[in-house]
């Protein structure tokens, strides 16, 4: 019994070494970041793409230095934000804002393992950061986010949840966010205003089994901007998130049209039906999904993925 007793001491020795080790990468991720912030000078004279600010140490793409830029080019006086579609937050929009910055916020997500996840890492414990379990829809987005007690004029607003972010982001009436990132779907073009029908059940793993499926087209997306009172400035380099900023707080930035903000993504996220993946090119991918569904913001019809013009697409 003894030996096993001394196994285990050692196994624990090395899971708590193996912790250590992923709080020095943590600090190592955040000290980059803060070397990297300090490069982020806006100068709103050259009129650089916001791609030219990117750097990553939690979003999953360069997210994390086009946060930076707009936050240091335009006034913010809530420093909070609301994100949803985080999964366990290891990588998301906001941790970096969260930790270098000190903002607070909100975070919502489907699964009851990842908010479980994220309640117990330590950033719950360190920082003014609410994690809550829930299936966003359009009737319990408002609610969701006034009973955690955030409200009226924010610092930022992220949307990622694979499916009816257009739909999510027009029900939204109880914050205003100065700064709105959202995900769009590059394969649907620049030029129509398209998006998945509404379905308050949507779930992108099911819909298709490619995992292709579901979102909206950035005409769509920049048409609610203007609706809303925002204006795009701009995407990231991996074609996938846009960045909206209220017409009241542009300064300097320019207003962008979906053509000259659009960005044809070139990851190849294809999944077979058994779930593996298949690496299709970006025009094969769009052919996959050509009988999906899409509603016609412009004339309230439904159409499919393959009714869209060829150029809106490649």
């Amino acid at each position: 019994m003894s030996w096993l007793i001394t196994k285990f001491r050692r196994l624990k020795q090395k899971i708590s070494q193996i912790d250590e080790l992923v709080r020095k990468v943590d600090d190592l991720q955040k000290a980059v970041g803060r070397v990297e912030a300090r490069q982020i000078l806006p100068d709103l004279t050259d009129r650089r793409s916001l791609r030219d600010y990117e750097f990553k140490v939690y979003s999953q793409w360069g997210e994390d230095g086009i946060i930076q830029f707009l936050i240091h080019s335009i006034e913010i006086e809530r420093k909070i934000f609301v994100e949803f579609g985080v999964q366990d937050y290891k990588e998301s929009n906001t941790r970096f804002l969260l930790q270098h910055d000190h903002w607070s916020g909100l975070v919502i997500d489907s699964s009851e393992e990842d908010i479980r996840k994220i309640k117990q890492d330590p950033i719950y414990f360190w920082n003014n950061l609410l994690a809550a379990r829930a299936f966003i829809d359009r009737e319990n987005i408002n609610s969701l986010v006034v009973e955690h007690g955030i409200n009226g004029d924010i610092g930022l607003l992220s949307i990622d949840i694979d499916g009816n972010d257009y739909w999510i982001w027009e029900a939204i009436t109880r914050i205003s966010p100065r700064i709105v990132i959202c995900e769009y779907d590059s394969r649907l073009g620049h030029e129509r205003a398209v998006t998945t029908p509404y379905d308050k059940t949507f779930d992108r793993r099911s819909a298709h089994y490619s995992f292709l499926y579901g979102g909206a087209s950035i005409a769509a997306l920049h048409r609610l901007g203007r609706k809303k009172g925002y204006s795009l400035v701009g995407s990231n380099s991996a074609g996938v998130n846009l960045f909206f900023v209220r017409d009241d707080l542009l300064s300097g930035l320019k207003p962008l049209t979906p053509r000259e903000a659009y960005v044809k993504a070139q990851f190849r996220n294809s999944l077979d039906k058994n779930g593996n993946p298949t690496y299709l090119s970006f025009e094969d991918s769009v052919n996959l999904v050509a009988d999906m569904p899409l509603y016609d913001l412009e004339n309230g019809t439904t159409i499919k993925v393959r009714d869209l013009t060829k150029n809106s697409v490649h």
